[in-house]
């Protein structure tokens, strides 16, 4: 599927990204501070070429704890400099001594370590800001990558999935229709599930793009608040313009799933032809066990900048919790 980018008028850059962890480098964005008391231990960790599970599963055997003991706010990339938090349920170590065990025994290095009341979840984080080196442009290309990172802030970011999220050619997406109709509960079929939620929903803004509505408010609509991701069905659209305009709300996709909230009028009409296309039914849908939900069609980019380095330009940038900064770099590199 090609997916349509957000400043196709403006001429792009070029270049290559990730030829190194060093030249990626992502910081998690904490959604709180720990408190420094409580049965959990929060791990501040800074790593490269590691992936998120290979470190958690490292540091369970560490501790003697299960995989799933271990809590993680979101996954960073292998290929990257990442710097994000974890906790251990260690109501009796000492502080001290776990973080001389972290880094003993995993790769990287501690930043800080502190204690904290509850177990870090998935999706306990504000978003992330992120560094990223593209290599083989020079210097005449700055003012048309400032130029593109300026439009991307005024109006926001088309929220695609990432084609890490789809796997190679999307092939993760036909495993995950497949595995829909049936109840393995491991990790890669749950990977293979969202990948099928993800590519309708890539499928869905896709069409609201073409059509023009990718950020207009349609009656019949679940908007999306973008400061607290509440959801509401839009009655009045032309009442919400103001709101939408100022990105406040914007219009939320499909995450197809057995308690998804479904839009109603012409919005869920195009959700149930995706969904029909697809080969699945509602009631299928229904008695699987892939839970749904419904994504932001539009994003805030924040804190943007670009500067020139020997090796081409660094572009530093914050994107909130579950967005993919490839999607943001192919606005610049095509």
């Amino acid at each position: 599927m090609s997916l349509p980018l957000a400043s196709a008028d403006l001429p792009g850059i070029g270049g290559r990204i990730k030829e190194g962890p060093a030249d990626f480098v992502v910081e998690e964005v904490a959604l709180y501070e720990p408190s420094g008391s409580g049965e959990h231990i929060y791990v501040r960790h800074r790593r490269s070429g590691v992936t998120t599970q290979d470190l958690a599963h490292k540091l369970a055997r560490t501790f003697g704890l299960r995989p799933f003991d271990v809590g993680i706010a979101g996954l960073k990339d292998k290929v990257a400099v990442a710097e994000q938090t974890f906790s251990l349920p260690l109501p009796k170590a000492d502080v001290d001594e776990v973080v001389r065990q972290v880094s003993a025994e995993l790769p990287g290095e501690v930043v800080w370590a502190r204690r904290h009341g509850n177990k870090l979840r998935r999706g306990h984080l504000l978003g992330n800001r992120f560094a990223v080196l593209v290599r083989d442009v020079d210097a005449s290309t700055l003012d048309a990558a400032r130029a593109i990172g300026a439009r991307l802030e005024a109006f926001g970011v088309p929220n695609f999935y990432g084609e890490q999220r789809l796997g190679d050619d999307g092939r993760n997406v036909e495993k995950g229709r497949e595995r829909l109709r049936d109840d393995r509960r491991d990790w890669l079929s749950n990977l293979h599930r969202t990948a099928w939620q993800a590519d309708l929903y890539n499928q869905w803004l896709v069409d609201r793009i073409a059509a023009g509505t990718s950020a207009v408010l349609l009656a019949g609509d679940v908007a999306k608040r973008l400061d607290n991701g509440a959801l509401f069905d839009v009655e009045d659209a032309a009442a919400e313009t103001a709101r939408a305009e100022r990105r406040e709300i914007t219009p939320s996709g499909p995450l197809f799933g057995s308690d998804m909230r479904r839009a109603r009028l012409e919005p869920a009409e195009h959700e149930d032809r995706l969904l029909a296309a697809s080969g699945i039914t509602w009631e299928e849908l229904e008695c699987s066990r892939l839970l749904g939900s419904r994504r932001a069609a539009r994003v805030a980019l924040a804190e943007f900048t670009a500067e020139a380095a020997e090796d081409g330009l660094w572009l530093r940038f914050r994107l909130p919790k579950g967005s993919y900064a490839t999607v943001v770099l192919r606005e610049f590199t095509r």
